[in-house]
């Protein structure tokens, strides 16, 4: 019993022993499953704490990505900014330079504009100069002798003065010194319309003393012509000087009197043998001014005309032509001077505004460009803080991995603890049954063994229980100070990337407040700039304002350098003037007057006492009439010329009374054939308007057909042949009716206004007037003012005047021909 007893207690002892040891593993497993269970909750709150990180970090990548696409947006809507601006500026540059470019060209065409205007109103001053003293001339006649001089004077005073005979010549300047030397003397001579003009011109002269002159009267100058015109086929000859010339229609008498045997040879040479070969019987003259006279004398040498009375007029004509169009010259480089100096002027304001342009476009490109480095720094913090974010989302996304891992490994020990769990428990079930049986036995032997050993069992069980636990509180306590290292390092990581944004951010303000004293610079610069523009745009102006001073003052020199030469130029022409009159009155050069000069002529007073004690010996001697046989010439001229026009107006006198007589003939005719023609037609109508009757016209007996009166005879119908003063009102209204349409028939005319003829009329008369009125419209318009009923009815459109209103007129009309054809 006892070894039996040691027995069952030995196998109760491995029994409670595998009991215990299954207990044990049991207990273990759940310390175990507890610990796990513990660290998965660990890991699935770190994974949910990671998780919470990642979806913070994720939120705050997407929103950098959004704030780096709307910076990007920005850096790109700022870089385009930058590249208009800078394409802006580089318009700007090149248009300025344009401009600048314009304005030199601007610039070069006025100057040169300016200088050949300066050089054509030098020119034109010059001309018109010319132009004025040669006009002065010409009013005051110098280079005329004194008689022409007074005798032109009186021109305005005195009718039938003509001019002097150089006036009223034209000629080509190659035959001026061929013609002047023909004309010799005569080119002075004074041109009228008559005798009697002439005549009281000379009693002029002679009246005030003032000299002689020789006058030309047209009605009394007779042609002269060449009588061998086969000398004009000899080489050299050039023409007849009359036909070399151009004057009015009226003095061509007055030309071939003068230059009509004069002829006109290209050289002395062929002149010589022409007038030998007609034995020295012409008068002939050479371009150059050589003549031979009659005879065979020759006169020539230098041809000095200091007056140029002949080519004076052309010159004139020359020079106001030249004078116009230099004026318009003027006035045209003027005109381009203003508009270039507009032009240059526009270009410059041109300029200076694209410069203020281009300032302000520096200005804004300077701000875009420190925005878009801004933008630009901006994106490069985001781009430094989406990288930070991104290593600690990678590092995330690690600890979720081994976490991941952790916890799968751990759900696989849970899982086997629980198996082996199972397992110790089904062998616990199993012990415990065998124990039961082995305990049955000696429940009560054992009774206090047992419990010992139950005790023994917990108290053991919980020495291991606490021991676990203290393991497991060392492990998390291990576990919690690497994860406070841990944080205290990511904490320190944090401090460094926040020392570093912190000290970025003072050198960005310190760039800023660079940046800001830089642009203050630049401000004081630009400032300094404009004023030193501002004191150089003065000073050119002080150049400017120079220039215009000096230049004006060369004007004003040239001016009087031109005025000085005016001067000279007329004191040589009064000199030139005093030589040709000493010639013209003397034929003394100044080399033989200087000959007769005596010491007693060199007193002034002297010598005009004794010119006037000359001039009165000479009137002592009284008045000769030199011209006798020329005045009985030019009387008989004129009578023969007043005859003839008397002959002339009797001629004419029998020629009109002639063609009266035909008119009175014709008219005569004329009027009896249409009067019968109207008398026919009038009875004819007369009884169409009637109805019958009898209706004539007649002229009153014993007078002239073209002075006679009208006798309107009228038989109405039922009545007898009576005069047209016994009828009726509406029988007279009727008959002359019928006498107007008689006319018209006879002559329609194409219009013909009707005013209220028929009012007289009855109704039945007012019919057939209007029917027959219808007839006529074929050649003529009729318009009829009438308030009868039956001229309303005939009438093709009426046309009737109302006042709806007081002082307010309408007109209204009516179509009969369309009523008539829509009826």
């Amino acid at each position: 019993a006892t070894e039996a007893t040691d027995l069952i207690k030995q196998r109760i002892i491995n029994l409670s022993k595998e009991i215990e040891e299954c207990n044990n593993d049991i207990f273990r497993f759940l310390n175990e499953n507890g610990t796990i269970k513990t660290n998965i909750q660990k890991y699935e709150t770190i994974a949910e704490q990671n998780s919470i990180k990642k979806a913070e970090i994720n939120q705050r990548i997407l929103k950098i990505k959004s704030e780096e696409s709307m910076v990007q947006i920005n850096i790109n809507a700022m870089q385009k900014t930058v590249d208009q601006l800078n394409a802006a500026i580089d318009g700007f540059k090149k248009e300025n330079e344009d401009l600048q470019r314009q304005i030199a060209e601007k610039q070069r065409e006025i100057d040169n504009a300016t200088a050949e205007m300066n050089h054509k109103n030098q020119a034109y001053m010059s001309q018109n100069a010319r132009l004025e003293s040669l006009r002065n001339l010409t009013e005051r006649y110098d280079g005329y002798g004194n008689s022409i001089r007074k005798v032109m004077e009186q021109k305005d005073h005195q009718k039938g003065v003509l001019g002097v005979v150089a006036d009223l010549i034209k000629v080509e300047k190659k035959y001026e010194t061929a013609v002047e030397t023909a004309l010799g003397g005569s080119i002075q001579n004074i041109v009228t319309d008559t005798e009697e003009t002439a005549k009281a011109l000379i009693e002029y002269l002679k009246k005030n003393k003032f000299g002689r002159a020789t006058f030309l009267p047209l009605t009394s100058i007779q042609p002269n012509k060449l009588t061998n015109q086969d000398v004009l086929k000899e080489n050299g000859v050039i023409g007849v000087a009359s036909s070399l010339i151009t004057v009015d229609e009226r003095f061509n008498n007055l030309a071939q009197y003068l230059l009509g045997r004069i002829l006109v040879v290209d050289t002395i040479d062929h002149a010589i043998v022409i007038a030998r070969k007609y034995k020295y019987s012409l008068r002939i003259v050479t371009l150059e001014g050589d003549q031979l006279n009659p005879g065979g004398s020759l006169s020539g040498g230098a041809f000095k005309n200091s007056s140029n009375l002949l080519g004076r007029r052309r010159e004139m004509e020359e020079l106001e032509d030249e004078v116009n169009k230099l004026r318009e010259e003027l006035k045209a480089l003027n005109n381009s001077i203003v508009e270039a100096k507009e032009i240059r002027l526009s270009l410059r304001e041109k300029t200076e505004s694209n410069k203020q342009k281009l300032q302000e476009v520096l200005v804004q490109e300077n701000t875009a460009k420190m925005n878009l480095a801004a933008e630009k720094n901006k994106t490069n913090e985001m781009k430094s803080t989406y990288l930070e974010f991104a290593s600690e989302l990678k590092l995330i996304e690690e600890q979720n991995a081994e976490l991941q891992d952790n916890v799968t490994r751990l759900k696989n020990s849970l899982k086997s603890n629980e198996e082996a769990g199972k397992q110790r428990e089904a062998r616990i079930e199993e012990c415990n049954h065998l124990l039961e049986e082995e305990r049955r036995g000696e429940t009560k032997t054992n009774e206090v063994s047992s419990k010992l050993l139950v005790e023994f069992s917990n108290l053991e069980q919980s020495n291991q229980y606490a021991l676990e636990n203290i393991r497991r509180v060392q492990r998390e306590i291990d576990k919690l100070r690497q994860e406070e290292r841990n944080i205290r390092e990511e904490a320190q990581g944090y401090a460094s990337v926040r020392k570093e944004k912190e000290a970025k951010v003072v050198e960005d303000k310190k760039l800023q407040e660079q940046d800001q004293k830089l642009l203050a610079e630049l401000d004081v610069k630009i400032t300094s700039l404009t004023e030193k523009k501002e004191n150089m745009t003065k000073s050119h102006k002080g150049f400017f304002t120079k220039r215009e001073d000096l230049q004006n003052r060369i004007s004003n020199l040239d001016k009087d350098a031109f005025r000085l030469q005016n001067q000279k130029d007329k004191l040589n022409e009064v000199i030139d003037t005093q030589i040709a009159y000493m010639w013209d009155e003397y034929e003394l050069t100044v080399s033989t007057a200087k000959e007769y000069e005596k010491e007693e002529y060199s007193n002034s007073a002297t010598n005009k006492k004794s010119i006037a004690e000359l001039k009165n010996s000479i009137r002592q001697l009284g008045d000769v009439n030199v011209n006798a046989i020329e005045d009985f010439k030019n009387l008989s001229e004129r009578y023969t010329f007043l005859k003839t026009q008397r002959e002339d107006l009797l001629k004419a006198e029998e020629t009109l009374l002639g063609i009266i007589t035909e008119l009175d003939e014709e008219m005569r005719r004329q009027f009896e054939e249409k009067f019968g023609l109207i008398k026919e037609q009038f009875d004819i109508v007369f009884k169409e308007l009637f109805g019958g009757g009898k209706g004539t016209l007649e002229l009153t007996e014993d007078e002239d057909i073209l002075e006679a009166g009208i006798r309107i005879i009228a038989q109405p119908p039922g009545k007898k042949l009576q005069n047209m003063m016994q009828l009726s009102g509406g029988e007279k209204a009727l008959t002359a009716i019928s006498l107007l349409f008689a006319i018209q028939n006879l002559k329609p005319s194409p219009f013909c206004l009707l005013d209220e003829i028929e009012a007289a009329l009855d109704d039945s008369n007012v019919k057939r007037y209007a029917n027959y009125l219808h007839k006529l419209t074929k050649h003529t318009q009729f318009i009829i003012i009438t308030h009868r009923r039956g001229t309303m009815a005939a009438a093709d459109v009426l046309y009737g005047i109302t006042m709806q209103e007081k002082g307010v007129s309408t007109l209204v009309s009516v179509s009969l021909i369309e009523e008539k054809l829509d009826s």
